[in-house]
């Protein structure tokens, strides 16, 4: 076995165990932290099959920007647990036949992509062609770039919406406008107000009524 297939073996396992936590963690934050290991392995798996792009793309963009970005709104959203976990075990079946039936499919379609003997890289390096990140920008930037500029206005319309619904305002916490505090003025703090008596103040009662009554032994 060469240094590349176990790198390959390793990477895969960690990747198969990462993906698993990912769906069967508890705490949402966990789940996120894992499908950031998951996509680490990924990468690492593009690096061994000379993906260089795809590689650095995995962790630049999903990594880098929007897993940050689902930690920052799990985070910030305060959900309930408790609530999500209600009726899971009804659905589970349901849940479970679907991800069979696209696990089929994505094998139908992907298992004829293995099967091709010559490397695509190892090929280019020997005629002296370019590289494939050469080859990829090439192509994006010129008959991909409508595309590639709508896919950015969406994410650009979902990185909004993300934030504002992590602004809303909370009914358990008090908010104090910084602003209102720097414009506030001396008069605004506190108002003297002077009002006359309603009720005429009682009498005093006399030394023998105020003192407490003996006990006898």
């Amino acid at each position: 076995m060469s240094v590349t297939t176990g790198l390959f073996y390793a990477f895969s396992a960690v990747l198969l165990i990462a993906a698993f936590r990912v769906i069967t963690a508890r705490n949402p934050v966990h789940a996120a932290l894992f499908l950031v290991l998951t996509f680490f392995q990924a990468a690492m798996i593009w690096m061994l099959l000379k993906a260089e792009f795809l590689s650095i793309t995995l962790v630049l963009v999903y990594v880098g920007a929007v897993m940050v970005l689902f930690l920052f709104v799990v985070m910030m959203m305060d959900i309930n647990v408790e609530n999500l976990r209600v009726g899971f075990w009804n659905h589970f079946p349901l849940a479970a036949a679907v991800g069979v039936v696209i696990a089929l499919e994505m094998a139908a379609v992907l298992l004829g992509g293995f099967r091709v003997i010559d490397d695509p890289a190892a090929a280019n390096n020997a005629i002296g062609g370019p590289s494939n990140t050469q080859q990829l920008g090439k192509l994006l930037y010129t008959e991909y770039i409508y595309p590639l500029e709508i896919a950015a206005a969406i994410l650009l319309v979902a990185m909004i919406a993300a934030i504002a619904l992590t602004l809303r305002a909370r009914k358990d916490s008090k908010y104090v406008s910084p602003g209102d505090q720097v414009r506030v003025k001396a008069q605004d703090r506190m108002t003297v107000l002077k009002m006359d008596a309603t009720q005429e103040a009682p009498a005093p009662l006399p030394p023998e009524a105020a003192a407490p009554p003996e006990t006898k032994a």
